[in-house]
């Protein structure tokens, strides 16, 4: 009976027939999983569209409660007879009337 590196031999091909057809596929399939995952990578999913939709309107209502404690301290200052108060309260006025259009309307309570 043969042994050592002669019986190596002779099976070598037929391992590495294995291995090359792996590298094969895995070259072949690099592409698909290439793009699947740059898709992956740039597409946003619902619910994280949702999630940020719902951050940024947080931020606006968070945005629009600071404008209007700020209003309320200048129109009481302004009703003191303060003119630079006065002017200060229309001012966040406006900030305010530019950002309420961009949040959802409240449910009317009947």
């Amino acid at each position: 009976m043969r042994s050592g590196p002669g019986l190596a031999l002779i099976f070598a091909p037929l391992a590495l027939s294995g291995c090359l057809a792996k590298a094969a596929v895995d070259v072949a399939t690099a592409p698909v999983r290439i793009a699947s995952a740059g898709v992956d990578a740039v597409t946003t999913s619902q619910a994280e569209a949702d999630q940020q939709r719902g951050r940024e309107m947080r931020r606006r209502e968070e945005r629009l409660g600071e404008l209007q404690r700020n209003y309320d301290r200048q129109a009481k200052k302004c009703d003191d007879g303060n003119d630079r108060a006065c002017r200060e309260a229309v001012e966040i006025r406006r900030d305010i009337d530019l950002l309420l259009p961009t949040l959802p309307a409240e449910p009317a309570n009947d």
